[in-house]
């Protein structure tokens, strides 16, 4: 995506001219008369701002309509509500542990079945494939450990036996992938993250390119109503203007550091898909990763990723807490593992601040 056409598409109001988009506070709108709309009745419905960011979005996907949601787990609910008792979706193996509870909870309530596969095994899920498959729920770059898919074979496998094709590329976002434009059904991101980018709003977002879906999502956005607010659609617009500086910079910082922590002593395994600001480590047994966060200064220990700030998450008791230990085990989500979302800063300072939390983690060796 060229960032020219990250800037055109959110110039709007053309009766003023005004460069930042307006934000419409107004919960309902007058009619001119009976049986007339403006096209806005009451904002869960339609909001001028909402709609704004939706439309521009939509274009950035290359869909024909974009859902924006209060959350990135409203954005997921959102699309369960396609499923109904007996379907079943083949699911990435390693994801955000949201995902994992969200889908035990439809499982358990509603009788969906969500099987886990390993996605970066082809011959794995070709084998998954049954007559009740509905969906392909794929994390292109994983969450936690940062496994990278290839989603063409996918694409092709789900056209051939009738099965939706569902990517969540929040850590990708439209700036470094299109997943509608190579073939999938439906994507969604948590907007919280890199499209929002300044850890300043919750946001989700959903697009697709199909009439259908168009017709069924617009009936469960409406009904439902976990829609976003004027503010924070506004907050999104401003974000999407500067996408393309912060994933560059972020991925940019992110390559120059795996090159400095391959090298520590401190480090066992470090995971990187070869794109975006994500990667995570494994630390040695002889490093603690509670010292490790006691002594970052520039880095910020928090539980989210994709803003300006380079945030360190612990995923065993933050975004997996709620997955089973046998399950954590499974993914190897463990207490030496750490994910790590690079933001902006100058490289010098991250690269600093972590060698020296590096070191200030070792454990004390009793003679």
């Amino acid at each position: 995506m060229k960032s020219t056409q990250l800037a055109q598409i959110t110039r709007t109001d053309d009766s003023t001219g005004a460069i930042s988009n307006p934000i419409y506070l107004s919960t309902a709108y007058s009619h001119p008369k009976l049986g007339q709309s403006t096209g806005f009745d009451y904002t869960r419905t339609k909001n001028p701002t909402r709609s704004t960011f939706e439309e521009a979005f939509a274009k950035l996907e290359g869909g024909i309509q974009s859902y924006a949601t209060s959350s990135g787990m409203a954005s997921i609910q959102l699309i369960c509500n396609l499923f109904k008792p007996g379907d079943e979706v083949l699911v990435s193996f390693d994801l955000y542990g949201g995902t994992f509870r969200l889908f035990d909870f439809y499982e358990r309530q509603y009788n969906i079945t969500f099987k886990y596969v390993h996605f970066e095994n082809f011959e794995d899920v070709e084998a998954a494939v049954t007559p009740q498959t509905r969906a392909f729920f794929i994390e292109p770059i994983s969450n936690p450990l940062m496994i990278h898919i290839d989603l063409d074979a996918y694409y092709r496998l789900a056209q051939a036996h009738n099965i939706l094709t569902i990517i969540d590329n929040t850590f990708l976002t439209p700036y470094l992938s299109t997943p509608l434009k190579d073939g999938a059904d439906i994507v969604l991101h948590s907007a919280t993250k890199y499209i929002g980018g300044h850890n300043d709003v919750l946001a989700g977002v959903v697009t697709v390119k199909d009439a259908e879906l168009v017709e069924s999502l617009s009936a469960f956005h409406n009904m439902i109503g976990a829609t976003l607010s004027p503010i924070d659609s506004y907050l999104l617009l401003r974000g999407l203007k500067t996408l393309h500086l912060r994933m560059e910079r972020s991925e940019r910082n992110a390559k120059q550091l795996i090159d400095v922590l391959q090298s520590s002593p401190a480090i066992q395994e470090v995971l990187y898909s070869g794109h975006t600001g994500m990667l995570s480590l494994r630390l040695n047994k002889q490093y603690d990763v509670g010292r490790l966060l006691e002594h970052i200064k520039v880095c910020i220990f928090a539980e989210s990723l994709g803003g300006t700030e380079s945030f360190i998450t612990f995923p065993y008791t933050q975004t997996h807490v709620d997955m089973p230990d046998d399950e954590k085990d499974k993914r190897g989500i463990d207490q030496q593992l750490i994910r790590l979302s690079i933001g902006i800063e100058d490289f010098d300072d991250i690269k600093d601040d972590l060698i020296q939390a590096l070191e200030k983690s070792k454990l004390e060796v009793t003679p």
